[in-house]
């Protein structure tokens, strides 16, 4: 069954290219209208000093301009967090740019999220951050809003990360794990990591294994040239690698750049060409594959189940 969206207005479509991790005056919690999660996203950045042990190639993240915060207090999280959090109860959140761009039945938070300018699982006390998020979650009464981990996933497997997770278990939690390759070398070419491939498929079919994770994949077309064709049979086999092996896939994310990167060579790929990328995907994986397209040309998704 494919279900479309319905177009989006230029006002969200704006909104869609503004993931500015500001907020009013805080250091680490900011709110963005986004795509893939279908409305309002809070962000909380546990490395603001930009610390990130890959180094991808269509990262958004200005690495050149150096952080004013390289410390996370989580008593400040914990305070602008709720700032926010009543902002969007009280609708002054909806007031001014982006989020005024949201029809007033798509509103509402839609998750609680750990992404921002690095790797979150790198932070150290990641399990009381996450406890800071759920007690939040739980005081406003954000029953479906989700906790999501965006992650690299290289470090899914260590064992302070491993006990953290459970606590998104125990709070409608979802790991979105990044997998934009099949094959190490174009891993290597793509993000720029610290770790092999092998490393991060382990890890996320350790993680995997105890409940079903998201697998979040950008491509891209780098110098004018998209993912090659054996890379993306390489891709499927290792997604049928994760299944076979026990993991546990709920979807698959297969989008492309929405905002301008810092590498002028990366650019989106065209909708036809990611739709053409998601069918052979969809036909060699049994998972639904969620479609999410450059904003330069639509920001309508297409979600298959099936």
């Amino acid at each position: 069954m494919m279900g479309v969206m319905a177009e989006p207005t230029d006002a969200l479509r704006q909104a869609y290219q503004r993931h500015e991790r500001r907020w009013a005056d805080n250091l680490y919690v900011y709110a963005v209208v986004s795509r893939r999660s279908h409305g309002v996203s809070i962000g909380i950045n546990l490395n603001p000093g930009k610390e990130c042990n890959f180094d991808c190639i269509y990262c958004q993240v200005d690495r050149s301009v150096a952080s004013s915060v390289r410390k996370v207090d989580l008593e400040r999280v914990a305070a602008e967090l709720d700032a926010v959090l009543q902002a969007e109860a009280d609708g002054s959140l909806y007031t001014a740019p982006p989020f005024d761009a949201l029809a007033p039945d798509a509103r509402g938070v839609r998750d609680i999220a750990f992404s921002g300018d690095g790797e979150p699982t790198t932070y150290p006390r990641l399990k009381e951050a996450f406890e800071v998020a759920a007690a939040a979650r739980a005081r406003f009464g954000l029953e479906a809003a989700k906790l999501v981990l965006l992650t690299d996933a290289a470090y899914l497997s260590r064992p302070p990360v491993r006990e953290a997770l459970t606590v998104l278990d125990a709070n409608n939690g979802e790991i979105w794990a990044k997998l934009d390759a099949g094959t190490d070398e174009y891993f290597q070419r793509i993000d720029r990591p610290n770790v092999s491939l092998s490393r991060v498929l382990e890890s996320i079919r350790d993680a995997a294994r105890v409940r079903p994770v998201v697998i979040q994949s950008l491509f891209m077309r780098v110098n004018g040239q998209g993912m090659p064709e054996a890379e993306v049979e390489a891709y499927c086999d290792r997604l049928n690698g994760l299944l076979a092996e026990g993991g546990q896939i709920k979807a698959i994310q297969i989008h492309t750049i929405a905002r301008r990167p810092a590498d002028p060579s990366v650019t989106p790929l065209p909708d036809a060409e990611l739709d053409q990328l998601a069918a052979k995907v969809r036909a060699r994986v049994p998972v639904p594959i969620e479609t999410y397209y450059g904003v330069g040309e639509s920001v309508l998704t297409n979600v298959s189940r099936g």
